[in-house]
């Protein structure tokens, strides 16, 4: 057994920050309509939504990133494989450059345990190179150099190339198990 530790690249949006969440809320802020979750199954997130320039004018938005729900047992999840692997924190933040500050600064309240060090904005998540990347978007995961991991999130149930994840509890799982097998 080697004495190196796994790495492992984590997703933000989607991941731990629960953005169909954000939408649903600023959508319903917005226009007194509240979209059911459910309705927005298999269908990209700015399709789900009557108004489909409502969520690009609000990923837009000053404030928009950094008031964003963190997703149910992502905090916990993290400090737990953080004891058996360097995590990383990889966000192609540079989308929409306003998300930039906000999404470093909702790390720093919601993750306060994760160093700057560990914290990657970029352009392309193809550059990355970790042996695990949890991601919603396929288009990342078709770049990703080690194992994949889909998270699920209502626009990617229809996505089946990928090993999948619904919970946290069930990506913890996963990579411990990974490391037994190691």
């Amino acid at each position: 057994m080697s004495n190196l530790r796994k790495t492992v690249a984590i997703d933000m949006d989607n991941v731990i920050a629960n953005i169909e969440e954000q939408m649903i809320i600023w959508y319903e802020r917005e226009f007194g309509v509240r979209i059911d979750r459910e309705a927005m199954r298999g269908i990209p997130e700015g399709d789900a939504f009557p108004d489909k320039d409502a969520v690009y004018r609000h990923i837009f938005t000053a404030g928009f990133f950094r008031t964003v729900p963190v997703m149910p047992g992502a905090i916990e999840a993290l400090q737990r494989l953080m004891l058996k692997f360097d995590v990383y924190i990889v966000s192609a933040a540079m989308e929409f450059p306003l998300s930039l500050y906000e999404k470093y600064e909702w790390l720093q309240e919601h993750f306060p345990f994760i160093s700057w060090k560990n914290i990657i904005f970029c352009g392309h998540k193809g550059l990355i190179h970790t042996d695990y990347l949890i991601d919603d978007h396929p288009r990342n995961l078709d770049s990703c150099r080690g194992k994949a991991i889909m998270f699920s999130a209502m626009h990617n149930l229809n996505h089946t190339q990928y090993n999948r994840v619904n919970s946290w509890p069930e990506a913890v799982a996963l990579l411990e198990s990974e490391l037994e097998n190691y």
